[in-house]
């Protein structure tokens, strides 16, 4: 990346895709460091194939690198923590402004994957066949963990039962000849 308009051009996108790209790292890993730590990783490895991918579309080559990064980092774990997002020190919240509270805290409590797979349909956009590509399994799976996601979601979510509703009295056939 010798030349300096290549360079620019980069250093450009990358100050956008941050902006752009760490609601959705945000979302994938549901820590604002790891989010930080994973789109930082893969804007470093995304200078290094820039001049081959500045000429498509970088911003789906972030994606997909943002995903694949997650997944790998699943990998190496071998197990899911759940933590709860803190507030930044400025009392805003680290995730994007259309995200509340409560479907942030109901996103964080479902399993990793099915967290993937509701985060890359409804926050990213893709279909079924680009999130099964993605996190490297079939249409099948993404379609049973993203229906399972929604029900647990659609619990978690919904507003308390009020109970049954109060007997209404009827009136007696009395009443009613009079």
């Amino acid at each position: 990346m010798s030349e300096p308009t290549q360079e620019s051009a980069y250093v450009a996108f990358a100050a956008a895709a941050w902006k752009r790209h760490y609601g959705l790292a945000m979302l994938l890993t549901g820590d604002p460091h790891r989010a930080e730590e994973l789109l930082q990783d893969c804007l470093v490895k995304l200078y290094v194939r820039w001049r081959r991918v500045s000429g498509g579309d970088p911003d789906a080559y972030l994606k997909r690198m943002l995903a694949n990064g997650n997944v790998s980092w699943w990998r190496r774990r071998r197990r899911e923590l759940l933590t709860a997002v803190p507030e930044r020190h400025d009392g805003r919240s680290s995730l994007p402004p259309e995200a509340d509270d409560e479907l942030r805290r109901a996103l964080l409590a479902l399993p990793g994957r099915q967290r993937a797979v509701v985060v890359l349909r409804h926050y990213a956009d893709l279909t079924d066949t680009a999130v099964a590509d993605l996190l490297g399994c079939s249409v099948g799976t993404v379609k049973k963990a993203h229906h399972r996601a929604m029900q647990r979601l659609r619990t978690q979510l919904a507003p308390p039962d009020p109970g049954p509703a109060p007997a209404v009295p009827r009136p007696h056939s009395q009443e009613i000849a009079r």
